[in-house]
Parts: structure tokens; C-alpha cells; sequence
């Protein structure tokens, strides 16, 4: 895997527990084939999830047939980057890993935006 990172560097694992992203590989990464774009590495917030199930996206209940565990506060997850802004933009986004996210939200968002919720270990 190639992916880089907002600071242009590899791009590190968000989460295996839940396994996130496109390829549930933990990454939030996606290829030509896929036109996703679940490329940042959030932790997700009771706001963040209510906001996400009243915009038509439940991420609270499991859905396994398509691999999806269902959320909760405190869980990592690749969310699309246009959610994700939407959130900013209502005041309700959650924190972001930094080095978890692909450098191709910077097409949607400025480094400053996911600076401001940055969460760094």
C-alpha cells in the first residue's frame, strides 16, 4: 500500500477493532475502483452519530451483511469526507487522527479544519 496521510507520510492504521474502512483492512484508503471517499480516521461522537442517523446515515445500528458493526462513542472510523464536512460545518465533527486520514481530503477540506479537530495520541 502506497497511501499517504495528510502530512504526506504512510498512512497509518485507524482502527481494526472495529476493522474500518473500504477494504475493512483498518485503513482509510480507497482505488480507482472505488469511488468512496470514507478517508477520514474519526472518533466518533454521540453528536457526530445523531446528527449522521437525522442526515439519513444510521452508523449506530450493526448491519452485517455489509460488515458493519454498528458504532458507538469513542470508536475509530472511516467516514466520507463530505460528512465529515457537513458535521464541521454544523459544529458537530468529530476528533480526527491525523496521520489515519488520506491526504485526498485536502480536495475537501483545509489541513487548518482538521487541524482544529485534531486528536493526536
Amino acid at each position: 500500500m502506497s497511501a499517504t496521510n495528510v502530512y504526506g507520510t504512510p498512512l497509518e492504521c485507524c482502527c481494526t477493532r472495529p476493522r474500518t474502512g473500504f477494504f475493512r483492512d483498518g485503513f482509510c484508503r480507497t482505488d480507482d475502483e472505488n469511488q468512496g471517499h470514507h478517508l477520514v480516521c474519526a472518533i466518533v461522537t454521540e453528536q457526530f452519530l445523531a446528527f449522521s442517523r437525522s442526515r439519513g446515515n444510521d452508523l449506530i445500528t450493526p448491519r452485517p451483511e455489509l460488515r458493519f458493526p454498528g458504532l458507538k462513542p469513542g470508536d475509530r472510523w472511516c467516514l466520507h469526507i463530505l460528512r465529515w464536512r457537513e458535521a464541521y460545518e454544523a459544529g458537530v465533527a468529530p476528533p480526527v487522527l491525523l496521520a489515519s486520514t488520506h491526504q485526498q481530503v485536502l480536495n475537501y477540506v483545509t489541513i487548518d479544519m482538521l487541524r482544529e479537530l485534531a486528536f493526536e495520541e
